[in-house]
């Protein structure tokens, strides 16, 4: 039998647990009181908020053409932060879907109502979130005075106000914006993801796409790769001399470019080097060369546009085709070339293009008339023609390139 002392500490042991329970329950009950009356609190400011914001949005769209051009003083709602609010969010809304007329008349008023003003002082000044949404709104309204804020908005040590910053430099879409991204890609080198910066460059270099060249020549490493892919995709016939020191460079996007510069050269050399170009391991490098040999369109391209039929990239095949079809040539010759070739993928792109560019009728036509071919020659000819394949004797073969099941289909 256990002393009378232990039993009273081991009852004062036990109340004590109990207390504590209760107690702990209690507060789990407070606390969840608490939190749904805070819920149901937000809930009814949210509702109301959103319904005054409502009809003071309705209010305003009643005047807005008021509104924008001035007769509605501007102090009559730009010194209102909710109203201020709502007024810019329209402005910036209307630029999605506004013509060239629309816009002009949307920037006049953002600069005559100082809200351009406003968003540039707070995209130097502010930090964090806030400097982010500034930047963001700067960018939206695409107004040139706001890219040395948005420049500076790239040196920002968040990568969340830079890639603001470098999106709100893409909207701007020109040259200048595209300076102050390269600018700032000299001096701190690739800091944001590749794809925001490839989509900003290309946006603002198409006008000016000779920017871009003497930064290819000096990055290195990925950034140069990635210069490479926008430099390929906006570059020019004007260019055609300058990228002629590409051809022969490692990166893949740099031929590429070369390749896509070629299409109209006036230099002498864009038949030879369009040539060596589709015949590149890298299948958009031959793509982009037969692109180009297709725009040139002479008769002396026909040999690679030919060899083009039995590459192993579907794409590339079916270019060849289309620059083929589109030579101002006789069409019988080049037809009996692709039947010869005994490819079958080749056929198949051959007649996609001919029917794509309604000269099915037009090649039978000449067919039919053609005295050069032979009256059994012409019947295979025109037998493939007029059945899609190639004869059953004569099986199809995959042409000199291996093909890829990828590039069978």
């Amino acid at each position: 039998m256990g002393s009378p002392m232990a039993s009273i500490f081991e009852k004062l042991w036990r109340l004590s647990a109990a207390a504590f329970v209760l107690k702990a329950l209690f507060a789990a009950i407070a606390a969840n009181g608490l939190l749904l009356a805070f819920i149901l609190l937000r809930r009814a400011y949210r509702k109301r908020y959103f319904a005054k914001r409502d009809m003071r949005v309705y209010e305003l769209r009643k005047r807005w053409d008021a509104l924008i051009s001035g007769e509605i003083p501007f102090e009559s709602w730009r010194r209102n932060a909710f109203d201020r609010e709502i007024v810019e969010t329209i402005v910036l809304d209307a630029f999605e879907a506004a013509g060239p007329e629309e816009s002009a008349r949307l920037l006049k008023f953002l600069r005559a109502s100082g809200l351009i003003e406003k968003r540039i002082f707070e995209a130097r000044q502010l930090t964090g979130w806030r400097r982010t949404r500034a930047l963001v709104a700067l960018g939206r309204t695409r107004a040139p005075e706001g890219i040395p804020a948005l420049a500076e908005g790239l040196r920002d040590l968040t990568l969340e106000t830079r890639l603001a910053a470098l999106r709100g430099l893409g909207r701007m879409a020109s040259p200048q914006a595209a300076e102050e991204i390269l600018a700032w890609l000299g001096e701190q080198g690739l800091t944001v993801p590749d794809l925001p910066l490839q989509s900003a460059l290309l946006q603002c270099c198409v006008e000016r796409p000779q920017l871009l060249l003497p930064h290819v020549q000096n990055a290195k490493g990925h950034l140069r790769e990635v210069l490479g892919r926008v430099l390929g995709d906006v570059a020019t016939p004007s260019l055609g001399s300058d990228l002629l020191q590409f051809v022969g460079d490692d990166l893949d996007e740099l031929r590429a470019a070369a390749a896509r510069a070629m299409s109209q050269s006036p230099s002498g050399l864009a038949h030879h080097v369009l040539n060596e170009l589709a015949r590149d391991p890298v299948w958009f490098v031959r793509l982009r060369a037969i692109v180009s040999l297709g725009k040139l369109s002479e008769r002396r391209a026909i040999p690679a546009l030919l060899r083009g039929l039995a590459d192993s990239n579907r794409l590339v095949r079916l270019r060849a085709a289309e620059a083929l079809v589109g030579l101002n040539t006789e069409m019988v010759p080049i037809f009996e070339q692709v039947v010869a070739a005994q490819d079958r993928y080749g056929l198949y792109a051959y007649l996609a293009a001919l029917e794509n560019a309604d000269l099915r009728v037009q090649l039978e036509t000449e067919l039919q008339a053609s005295t050069r071919v032979s009256e059994e020659d012409k019947k295979r000819l025109q037998n493939v023609l007029q059945v899609g394949r190639l004869p059953a004797e004569e099986p199809a073969t995959v042409g000199s390139a291996i093909k890829s099941p990828a590039g069978q289909g």
